[in-house]
């Protein structure tokens, strides 16, 4: 079993309390849940057993030549300057930073596996299991645990690394996440980093 860990849309435009679509509760439950935290912890686990930490990060480039118009989920972003990528609000939380090497992919909605080349890289480095983290629990998470699951991957959510808008709806997204994915947690998932002597 080859692992990879994706983390996905922690980016400050969401997860940082100067966020515009972190005032819409996911700074709250980022906060509450200690997501943050939690995901760093998985990083850091992932790293020290070489196991590789793959971005994504939501957004549109200057002009929002591929913003949807007709999208729900992206109505805010054209008219109020949101998810600009380059811009400090597509930048991945400070306290998860990419190191040098590791990939950071950009996708233009919800799915990290539309219109990108997340497959091409996971194919090319052999990877069969996917560790998902990040935001929100029942759009990006769960859509990408079923695009994974129809390209065959073995999907793991860490649980205690995700989150929703609101606890109802990250509980209601982990109903529908535990039938095409294994829920577990940053501990049970993954080796304690190695420590030096």
């Amino acid at each position: 079993m080859s692992r990879a860990l994706l983390v996905l849309d922690l980016i400050n435009e969401i997860v940082h309390p100067d966020g515009k679509y972190a005032a819409e509760g996911y700074h709250r439950q980022a906060v509450e849940r200690r997501v943050i935290e939690h995901t760093a912890d998985a990083i850091a686990r992932a790293r020290s057993a070489g196991i590789p930490v793959i971005y994504v990060v939501v957004g549109f480039t200057e002009g929002y030549p591929e913003w949807p118009a007709g999208s729900p989920v992206f109505a805010k972003a054209k008219p109020d300057e949101r998810l600009l990528l380059g811009s400090w609000a597509t930048q991945v939380h400070d306290a998860l930073a990419p190191l040098p090497g590791e990939p950071v992919i950009a996708k233009h909605r919800i799915s990290p596996f539309h219109g990108t080349n997340l497959e091409v890289l996971l194919r090319t480095q052999g990877i069969d299991t996917l560790l998902l983290t990040g935001v929100s629990t029942e759009l990006v998470v769960l859509t990408t645990a079923q695009a994974a699951h129809d390209r065959d991957y073995r999907v793991e959510v860490l649980e205690d690394a995700t989150l929703a808008g609101d606890s109802e709806v990250h509980e209601a997204a982990l109903k529908v996440l535990s039938r095409i994915s294994t829920l577990t947690t940053v501990a049970d998932a993954l080796p304690a980093p190695a420590v030096a002597l």
